[in-house]
């Protein structure tokens, strides 16, 4: 008896002594993961009543797309497909489709471009005025598309684009700039400059070096900027409304505003032409998923 207490004595005073290590704390069996203490209901309901809250206006709209007319049922049956047929046919939806297609493709193909010129300039080199440039690029954001309509609408009857579609292709293009560059300058720092250096001293110019070593990596930014610019340049109705007149060179934005009569809605119509305007949105986002997730996380941390 005596010398198990000369041993947890001695043993005590180890532990105490200067310079030794402090035992680790123990744990309480069962709390060393909480988040498998919660029951997964907490967690499944908030999110099956989020996806409900968000899935019900879409399910609407497709409701009535899809059902006859004067039809008060809330299942789609039987459907038909008299009202895409009448807004493809008669109300010219296929010439505002292919409209915007051209407008959202070349605005992405301007906005990326630019934005990688721009950003690698920010990205690799120092001059006198960088800092406020990021200032400037940054307060442009805060100024509304509306403000800028006037000078817009004279600089572009200036230049006989009024009617054209390179008219609201460039106006997008000027107003997704700062914002892309700043993400196009975030992705280019976190790619280490030695990797261009070492393609310098094996014999390759600046722009080899950038098209053969950096632009690979920046294919997911280079993706999630781009399809935010077709996305937006997709869905925006002002520059549209402003800079377009005649009908078959409006875009879907601005031809779903005609579905709308001063008397009446028609509200099948309506909900095919918001159909027909979704479904590239919802196809871009379905295939560029991966790479939008790895773009936004790239340009979050420093590399």
């Amino acid at each position: 008896m005596t010398a198990l207490l000369t041993e947890k004595d001695g043993a005590a005073r180890r532990s105490s002594a200067p310079g030794s290590l402090p035992s680790a704390p123990r744990r309480r069996p069962g709390r060393e993961r909480a988040f498998d203490d919660v029951p997964r209901w907490q967690i499944y309901l908030p999110l099956g009543l989020y996806l409900l809250f968000t899935l019900i206006p879409f399910y609407w709209m497709l409701l009535f797309a899809v059902r006859p007319a004067g039809s008060t049922s809330l299942v789609p049956w039987p459907m038909t497909g008299a009202h895409f047929s009448k807004v493809w046919n008669e109300r010219s939806f296929a010439v505002f489709f292919q409209n915007s297609m051209i407008v959202g493709v070349a605005t992405l193909v301007a906005t990326t471009l630019v934005a990688l010129a721009g950003g690698y300039a920010l990205a690799r080199f120092d001059f006198r005025i960088k800092g406020a440039f990021m200032l400037a690029l940054l307060c442009s954001q805060f100024i509304p598309g509306a403000l800028m309509l006037v000078p817009l609408f004279e600089i572009f009857r200036n230049l006989q684009m009024i009617n054209s579609l390179g008219s609201v292709v460039i106006a997008e293009t000027v107003f997704q700039l700062p914002l892309s560059i700043i993400l196009i300058s975030g992705f280019i720092k976190n790619v280490p400059v030695s990797l261009e250096e070492a393609a310098w001293v094996d014999g390759c110019s600046r722009f080899t070096a950038f098209r053969t070593v950096v632009l690979p990596l920046l294919r997911p930014g280079l993706i999630a900027v781009g399809s935010f610019a077709f996305v937006h340049s997709w869905n925006h109705f002002l520059f549209a409304l402003m800079f377009l007149s005649e009908q078959d060179k409006q875009t879907i934005p601005v031809g779903l505003n005609t579905l709308i009569g001063a008397d009446s809605v028609d509200l099948g119509a309506l909900a095919a032409g918001g159909v027909i305007a979704a479904v590239p949105v919802v196809i871009v986002f379905a295939f560029i998923q991966k790479w939008l997730i790895t773009g936004f996380s790239a340009g979050a941390v420093k590399g």
